[in-house]
């Protein structure tokens, strides 16, 4: 209580609701709850409340017959500092200066001792405003398109359950000729078949188009060099157009197609309802062709079809041979097998990507893979769920089995061992089958230790014995290096070697001096 009558006393006596939190130590909204309290008991009529003691010693009542009720609106009066050097403030801001300026020039040249927030809080009570009107920008015929999203009217999908729906709108700054689409989500893909029809309804495409910050184009805002969706560039390139996103919560920026997107909502769908997606958007279609096309434009009054066959179409840049090669996109993660999963087909990877990050694009064709620079390193042919795809250069040699080349081109390795094992090599594929591509590759593993002479001639006794088996060949190499070692005679005369009897003689002396010794 000791505070309420505080405050109230304070208030009364003339300092601001600043002033007393500051000497209170109270907060402003315990401030303003307490003075609201003591305002509400100013009423007509006397509810009994005792006095409170916070009014003035002097303080008197107006009559009761005086001209002004007590439960008329009080016109409160300014107890900022600044009340002073109103005067001094309004011709200040007759010349253009801002809040800043003018607290410092009251520092300097009037000793002012109040701080900058007070400066600014009186000027904005004074209703001044130093913001400088807008500027309206036009631009020439087939220089700019404005894009944006808008809601659209619920319709069903192919379920029967209702969906929320997306308008999409165009509008050529010039003549004001839109193109209009509604569409049930708002991603890249989305946005790049709405704009790609809205330059074939044209029939050119405008030098650049203005966007805002949505994440389906644009990664990272930024006003000076913002990060386009990797998608919307490549599109950009193939139409010849320059797309140029507008600053930030900014959509002044793009207040042509603003309005626009208004006007469509509120002329050509508001009250309406439809069964699907296709009758909404036959409906805008006629919509642009007969009210929109033809309506006389309330900014450039003229006719809105007639201006822009007449003006801004032939600007336009004309349309490339073909569409835009629509495709998904998105970053996958290289397994430990060397290969990616999209939609559920697998697809092979360079080996020196396992375990990197990697851009795929892909259609219903082709499956394009992409490093990090957008750089293609690898192209598959899209394939069914569940099966895979491998390129024979992503793998690596050493990981490279011979039988996966195939029985031709293990046998082309055994040609270089001569004619004779060609010709067993032929023969057991003949006899054996399947199983004789294992045999032929035991039979090249023995070129690490044998000599291709020996082979081929091991090839050739097999081959009189009819015998088709890895282990024949590898006895008959065995016997033939066996057969070839020489055996060494023992010699009775080499320089190294002394005589028996000088062996003896040693022994004797030796044993003579032992017996001397004793």
């Amino acid at each position: 209580m000791d505070k309420s009558f505080s405050i109230k006393a304070l208030h009364d006596n003339g300092l601001s609701e600043r002033a007393i939190c500051e000497s209170l130590g109270v907060s402003r909204g315990a401030v303003r709850r307490h003075l609201a309290e003591n305002s509400s008991n100013d009423t007509k009529a006397p509810t009994g409340k005792a006095p409170t003691g916070s009014e003035a010693p002097n303080s008197t009542k107006a009559p009761t017959g005086s001209a002004e009720p007590e439960n008329s609106a009080v016109v409160r009066v300014s107890r900022s500092c600044c009340e002073r050097f109103r005067e001094v403030i309004l011709s200040k801001l007759e010349q253009g200066l801002d809040s800043q300026r003018i607290h410092q020039d009251l520092i300097d040249e009037h000793g002012f001792d109040g701080k900058y927030w007070s400066v600014r809080r009186f000027v904005k009570a004074l209703g001044a405003s130093s913001a400088l009107p807008f500027r309206r920008i036009e631009v020439e015929p087939g220089w700019e398109l404005q894009v944006d999203f808008g809601q659209g009217r619920p319709c069903q999908d192919h379920t029967g359950v209702h969906r929320k729906t997306y308008v999409f709108r165009a509008v050529l700054s010039h003549s004001r000729k839109g193109y209009t689409e509604a569409v049930t989500r708002l991603t890249t893909e989305s946005f790049i078949r709405s704009l790609e029809n809205a330059f074939r309804r044209l029939g050119g495409v405008p030098k650049t188009v203005v966007f805002d910050n949505a994440k389906c184009v644009v990664l990272k805002a930024d006003w000076y060099d913002p990060e386009l969706h990797p998608k919307i560039v490549e599109f950009c390139k193939h139409y010849g157009f320059s797309l140029l996103p507008t600053r930030p919560a900014t959509p002044r920026h793009k207040g042509k197609v603003e309005r626009g997107v208004d006007y469509v909502q509120e002329n050509a769908l508001k009250g309406r309802t439809f069964e699907s997606l296709a009758q909404q958007n036959a409906h805008l279609d006629h919509w642009e062709k007969t009210v929109a096309d033809t309506r006389i434009h309330g900014t450039t009054k003229k006719h809105v079809g007639v201006a822009f066959e007449n003006t801004e179409k032939p600007c336009l840049n004309p349309l490339p041979k073909d569409r835009f090669p629509f495709y998904e996109e998105t970053q996958r993660r290289v397994s430990r097998d060397g290969h990616i999963a999209v939609d559920r087909a697998y697809y092979s990877v360079p080996a020196e990507y396992l375990g990197h990050d990697v851009w795929v694009r892909w259609n219903s064709q082709t499956v394009r893979i992409l490093n990090h620079r957008l750089e293609s390193i690898a192209v598959h042919c899209t394939q069914t769920a569940g099966r895979f795809s491998t390129l024979g250069e992503h793998i690596h040699p050493s990981k490279s089995h011979m039988i996966e080349r195939g029985i031709e081109f293990i046998l082309r390795k055994v040609r270089f061992l001569g004619p004779h094992a060609t010709r067993w090599a032929e023969a057991t594929i003949e006899s054996r089958g399947i199983p004789a591509a294992r045999v032929l590759q035991g039979l090249l593993s023995l070129s690490k230790k044998y000599e291709t002479e020996q082979i081929d001639r091991a090839c050739d006794t097999a081959w009189r014995s009819q015998a088709f088996n890895y282990r024949v060949i590898k006895r008959l190499l065995e016997n033939q290096t066996a057969a070839r070692q020489q055996t060494m005679e023992f010699m009775d005369d080499h320089p190294i070697i002394r005589s028996v009897s000088e062996y003896g003689d040693f022994v004797r002396n030796a044993i003579q001096g032992e017996r001397s010794n004793v």
